[in-house]
């Protein structure tokens, strides 16, 4: 779950099978209460109608925070992070960062950093799309070193330079699930 309309579901799938919360973040709930299995079934179906999935081991729950940090400081962050990417996992989640990213990588088929890489790309796109900034100021904002370091980037993960993708008439762009 790595939206506001996905906790709004859960809520709402958690209320139809009379379960009460604490709290819907992204990746998890806190609920009150035992949980019958019955509710549990049930709650599994209703989030895979919507396109969710309950997980209900550590690992998967864990891969998960990986992913919403990563979305959250790459989408949702103007701050530039004081430290590295490895750093600023290993400190928000408490791991060892050599352990995320050996189960990332296990699960998710991608190293952290490509996982990265390819939503800096993505909001780089949703900005050349606004088309409010040029690519000076884009490259500041994603905090590229340079427009040529943003441009070999951006050409290395899509084919095509930044200015190319702009006058495209139907620009892809990935979902941030699909990313």
């Amino acid at each position: 779950m790595v939206c506001i309309r996905c906790q709004m579901v859960v809520k709402s799938e958690l209320e139809k099978v009379g379960l009460r919360y604490v709290y819907v973040k992204i990746g998890e709930a806190d609920i009150i209460g035992d949980v019958e299995p019955v509710q549990l079934e049930k709650l599994k179906a209703n989030l895979k109608k919507s396109g969710l999935l309950l997980m209900d081991n550590k690992k998967s729950v864990l891969v998960e925070k990986i992913k919403f940090a990563v979305i959250e400081l790459v989408h949702y962050s103007e701050d530039q992070i004081k430290v590295n990417l490895s750093n600023y996992l290993s400190e928000k989640l408490n791991y060892n960062y050599n352990y995320l990213a050996s189960l990332f990588s296990e699960v998710k088929g991608i190293t952290i950093e490509k996982f990265y890489l390819k939503h800096k790309i993505e909001r780089v796109k949703e900005l050349i799309v606004y088309d409010e900034l040029n690519l000076s100021e884009i490259a500041y904002r994603m905090h590229y070193s340079s427009v040529a370091h943003l441009s070999n980037q951006f050409k290395k993960y899509t084919g095509l330079t930044p200015t190319h993708f702009k006058n495209l008439k139907n620009k892809n762009r990935e979902t941030l699930e699909d990313v």
